[in-house]
């Protein structure tokens, strides 16, 4: 069977094809009709006023054709100006319309591929956002496990002495605290708690990290180390992710006689880009942030000149490969301690 309708142009939206456009409208019937009611009127004036005077010379009369020739085809002719400018400004109008309904569907089908599109990557995101998520988790469990560690240090520190007995003892009165009265952390504990425990399972790790805490002067650098390792943590910089280039023990016994810039910029070794951009825009726009890392660059300073007294150089070179030194590599380079 043959489709009894008959084949039409296929058009876009509410658009009418021009073709279908009528040839002549109300405007040109109109204009003409004035033209002939003008040329009726030109006509019957003409016969009643009869031939001109005949003494009339001949440039009067070559100019009085001239006139007529004016008085006749003039009118006329701005009659057909009108009537072809009102009928183009239908045509634009007619164009422009069709141009917006055109836009108009080209925009809905637009919108509709980007629906489309987003419904059918929006598994994947949200498959790779759990990925980042558990990564970070995972990143995070030795930072978490050493503040709940850390805690529980500060709370057995911070209980109350015991109180003095009843019966006068002069010779008591001058003791010092209980904290100060332990031997110092040796090297390789201090070095061990710098770096942090690997995990959960690390005990050796947490072992270094409690004598450290039991410490006053290495449990303040600990906790600058803590806070900063976790405000990088919350941007994605790890410190176990940079690979700095390592220094000679000489630029670092340098640094801990007070020498600064070019003299020790060897220690600067972080060359992660990313990371350095990302520290440096935090710390310009994040007040906890730069106090943070300000107070963990004096800290390290104070205490690597203490350290540094009685290290080798091997003792040296193993503590500026722990976190807590890639992290002041990181905040010496963002605050210019190198430079």
């Amino acid at each position: 069977m043959t489709d009894p309708r008959p084949d039409r142009p296929t058009t876009l939206g509410a658009a009418v094809p021009r073709a279908d456009a009528p040839r002549i409208t109300l405007t040109e019937i109109v204009a003409g009709l004035l033209s002939l009611i003008w040329l009726g009127v030109v006509i019957g004036w003409f016969t009643l006023t009869g031939p001109a005077d005949g003494d009339a010379s001949a440039s009067g009369a070559r100019d009085g054709f001239i006139l007529k020739l004016f008085v006749v085809f003039l009118p006329i002719a701005l009659i057909w100006v009108a009537a072809v400018t009102s009928r183009t400004i239908r045509d634009l109008k007619d164009e422009a319309r069709r141009l917006q309904v055109a836009v108009d569907a080209m925009r809905h089908s637009y919108v509709q591929q980007q629906q489309a599109a987003a419904a059918a990557t929006r598994p994947s995101v949200e498959k790779r956002l759990d990925e980042i998520a558990a990564s970070t988790k995972q990143a995070e469990t030795a930072i978490v496990t050493f503040t709940s560690s850390r805690r529980d240090g500060a709370l057995a520190m911070r209980q109350p002495p015991a109180p003095p007995p009843q019966v006068e003892q002069p010779g008591l009165a001058l003791d010092q605290p209980p904290e100060d009265q332990r031997p110092p952390i040796a090297v390789d504990e201090f070095i061990r708690a710098l770096n942090f425990p690997d995990n959960a399972e690390d005990k050796e790790g947490f072992r270094c990290l409690r004598l450290a805490l039991e410490d006053r002067e290495a449990a303040r650098l600990i906790r600058a180390a803590q806070d900063v390792l976790t405000l990088l943590a919350q941007d994605g910089i790890y410190v176990d992710d940079l690979r700095p280039d390592r220094a000679k023990p000489e630029v670092w016994r340098r640094f801990a006689a007070g020498e600064r810039g070019r003299a020790i910029a060897a220690l600067g070794g972080i060359r992660d880009r990313s990371s350095i951009a990302l520290t440096a825009g935090r710390m310009r726009n994040d007040t906890i942030f730069r106090d943070a890392s300000h107070h963990f660059l004096r800290q390290f300073d104070r205490s690597f000149q203490v350290f540094e007294k009685s290290a080798t150089d091997q003792d040296i070179a193993e503590l500026a490969d722990t976190r807590t030194a890639r992290a002041f590599m990181l905040f010496g380079r963002v605050t210019g301690v190198f430079d």
